[in-house]
């Protein structure tokens, strides 16, 4: 891997760190799945925003993560830590079918 690959993971992963927080909104909820999907993408996956419901977060997985085993834990300790990180209205990210 080279330096050019090495700063462009870098300056991503500490683009995903970022301490700043976000107002309780439909777009910024996007922006937010929009730093996830492409691990999600990786995988044969995406999500999709159904709803928000007060503090909840109501989302669909998509593609391969849809069945995965694992999508309860992509669900809870990857995008619910995040949303919650970034914008700490988020009490919760439930998935619906």
């Amino acid at each position: 891997m080279g330096p050019l690959r090495n700063l462009g993971i870098q300056v991503f992963w500490d683009g995903l760190m970022s301490t700043e927080t976000m107002a309780l909104t439909m777009e910024n909820v996007e922006k937010v799945l929009d730093e996830l999907r492409p691990f999600l993408m990786a995988d044969g996956g995406n999500v999709e925003v159904v709803e928000l419901d007060g503090p909840i977060v109501k989302v669909r997985l998509q593609g391969a993560c849809g069945s995965c085993p694992s999508s309860t834990m992509t669900l809870k300790m990857g995008i619910e830590r995040k949303m919650r990180e970034s914008i700490p209205e988020v009490s919760e990210v439930v998935q619906v079918l």
